[in-house]
């Protein structure tokens, strides 16, 4: 895993072999923030990254100098490795939070302009979470809900839903407020 762009491009990331979580490719990533680099200032984004996993996106985000970046995640293993690799790279705007999501998502008060979310692909009812990020009001105006999926999944209906990318077996559906 490494980072594609910005500040630490071409940085690797090793998390430890005992990880459970599945990192975004870096092939999906790429096109992913190839796509975002016509829609964002990367230098003006709050971003929430939920179900962060490894932290890969929330590096990418924090290396191209997201004004912030807020990752969640409740594996305490992730959590440590994510925390720990963001201050040895010296971000200084990234946070990390040792949360459940969808706890954090009834809770947290404050709007970003991109959430990203990777749930686990089995995870059941992972889905809701687009819901409450709508219900909540938690993106800004113009701001993308990224929801990172399996093929099984279509979200075209969805009356928040704008587009659709898809990069090997790894699904992006992108919502908008």
């Amino acid at each position: 895993m490494r980072i594609i762009s910005g500040k630490y491009k071409g940085r690797s990331i090793n998390p430890p072999r005992n990880f459970r979580a599945r990192p975004t490719t870096d092939f999906a990533k790429e096109n992913l923030f190839n796509v975002l680099n016509n829609l964002v200032d990367f230098e003006e984004v709050d971003v929430l990254d939920l179900f962060s996993g490894t932290g890969s996106i929330s590096y990418e985000f924090a290396s191209r100098g997201a004004k912030s970046v807020t990752s969640i995640e409740i594996n305490p293993v992730h959590y440590n490795f994510i925390r720990n690799t963001a201050k040895e790279l010296g971000f200084e705007n990234m946070h990390t939070v040792k949360a459940n999501v969808f706890l954090y998502l009834k809770s947290v008060t404050k709007q970003f302009d991109i959430i990203f979310s990777d749930a686990p692909y089995d995870l059941e009812g992972s889905e809701q979470v687009i819901d409450m990020v709508f219900e909540r009001d938690l993106l800004k105006e113009d701001g993308i809900l990224i929801f990172e999926h399996s093929a099984k999944h279509d979200f075209s209906q969805h009356k928040h839903f704008w587009q659709s990318r898809s990069y090997g077996s790894v699904n992006f559906s992108l919502f908008k407020k």
